[in-house]
């Protein structure tokens, strides 16, 4: 009896000192689903893109640019003499319009009113196309960017007026431009 109780100790005792053993997934997730995310995504700009590449064949009076952040402009009025334009640090003041790519107004220069932003320091809630717009404008020049909607207002939309993931334009004006080095204490 004295062997069974000291056998039974040192089998209790051996299985309390055993390593814990991972627990393993009740599922296995594969890369389906994100897979499947970047294939409609990628249809998704492709269309958008082919929407505005239309829209710029049905106006050929105007001189189009691409700009290396994935959106096409046009200067409605260009300052061909000024040499500055926003760099980081800078204030600047602005006003626009955002319209759907066949014209129609969403929201009026005179609902947002006259903006102010310093360039790449603001945390600002501006769309990513309008940030790397304003850098490319000078004092005094107004420019129409068309913007796919992930350099708009992408999946979430803006209030009741902009939909998930419309492709859109907006006219800027760019008022003025104040130095950064003056604006810092």
């Amino acid at each position: 009896m004295n062997r069974l109780n000291i056998l039974l100790v040192m089998l209790l005792a051996l299985a309390g000192c055993k390593t814990p053993e991972a627990r393993r997934p009740v599922s296995h997730a594969t890369g389906s689903y994100i897979d499947a995310s970047i294939a409609r995504n990628k249809e998704l700009n492709k269309a958008e893109e082919n929407a505005i590449k239309k829209l710029m064949e049905a106006n050929p009076q105007y001189e189009y640019f691409t700009s290396d952040k994935g959106f096409w402009y046009y200067y409605n009025v260009q300052d061909t003499t000024a040499l500055a334009t926003a760099e980081t640090g800078d204030l600047v003041t602005f006003d626009y319009e955002i319209k759907t790519l066949d014209g129609q107004l969403i929201v009026s220069e005179e609902e947002l009113g006259t903006q102010t932003y310093q360039i790449e320091q603001s945390n600002q809630d501006l769309i990513s196309g309008l940030k790397d717009g304003l850098k490319l404008m000078k004092e005094g020049e107004t420019v129409t960017f068309l913007l796919p909607s992930h350099k708009a207002f992408g999946y979430y939309g803006y209030l009741d007026k902009i939909g998930s993931n419309w492709p859109i334009q907006t006219r800027v004006t760019l008022n003025t431009i104040q130095n950064g080095e003056t604006n810092n204490p």
